[in-house]
């Protein structure tokens, strides 16, 4: 993920979040530069520094990633189309080619709404969901891994010399919330992502690249070059209600991602299979989690 080491140092997010595959970080870092020249985003300031935030997966299984098909007007595209309200999951975006826990993967998002005190706030979670072993697969306190495993999940038609393992992959996980908290409040956020990534089935494997960012949108103004600025921040002791939201939503993103996604032909003939809805949804009632 490029540009946290200015985040960190920093406080601050100054850029979109871009999420792609992993050969396509360059092409979409320059992009974003270019956006900004062309929309005056410093308004005028000559001079000005920053670093695009881009994050990555690996999608060779099911991509030609070596084809370098992410292009300039592809990243303009996406930054001018985004908007607020809900967005497309599974097979779309940085997502189209990813596997997750041995089924098809993707883009996955979740939200938790939740008092503190008198006031209402929100934690949303986007994933692009690309790791994991089917065998470790839970879906709400079930190993429905172990109870698909005779389900088809992929067609890898590698070469003798794959390094591919079963488990490789990676999970870029972003947290944004409109709790007032500081850089090291969400700092804190960002390492319960984790907690999330592993009830669903996360291991943390060896092939895995697990990168997380959290962000805040309150304190809108707190951002001056010049002036001492003045911004709320939540009590620690508070901070509860943020970590269970922020576990539960990341959770249910990854489940949406795979629920969500389509089974996917791709390079070579390689082939991802869907979750089976159907089945999924037989063996969860058998284990009393849905009813009736």
């Amino acid at each position: 993920m490029t540009g946290t080491t200015w985040v960190t140092e920093s406080g601050f997010l100054e850029t979109p979040i871009m999420i792609t595959n992993t050969n396509s970080v360059g092409v979409v870092r320059d992009a974003v530069l270019k956006w900004y020249l062309d929309t005056d985003w410093y308004s005028g300031e000559d001079g000005w520094y920053t670093y695009p935030v881009v994050a990555e997966t690996y999608d060779g299984f099911l991509n030609d990633i070596y084809g370098f098909h992410v292009k300039e007007e592809n990243v303009l595209e996406a930054i001018n189309n985004s908007s607020g309200g809900k967005i497309a999951e599974g097979n779309v975006g940085g997502g189209t080619g990813m596997m997750c826990l041995g089924f098809k993967g993707g883009t996955g998002t979740s939200s938790r709404v939740f008092k503190i005190k008198d006031s209402t706030y929100t934690v949303g979670a986007i994933v692009q969901s690309n790791f994991g072993a089917k065998r470790n697969l839970s879906i709400a306190g079930v190993q429905v891994g172990i109870e698909l495993k005779d389900t088809l999940n992929y067609i890898f038609n590698a070469p003798s010399k794959s390094r591919r393992q079963e488990g490789d992959g990676s999970i870029i996980v972003t947290v944004a919330t409109d709790v007032p908290l500081l850089p090291h409040q969400l700092k804190r956020i960002a390492q319960r992502i984790p907690l999330g990534v592993g009830i669903v089935g996360g291991r943390g494997s060896n092939g895995s690249g697990d990168i997380f960012l959290a962000f805040s949108t309150a304190n809108e103004n707190a951002f001056d070059r010049d002036e001492t600025t003045t911004v709320e921040s939540m009590a620690n002791d508070q901070l509860m209600p943020v970590f269970e939201a922020t576990v539960q939503a990341v959770e249910e993103a990854i489940i949406n991602a795979m629920v969500a996604a389509e089974t996917m032909e791709g390079i070579n003939g390689n082939k991802a299979y869907a979750l089976p809805h159907r089945l999924l949804i037989k063996i969860l009632k058998n284990y009393n989690r849905i009813k009736e």
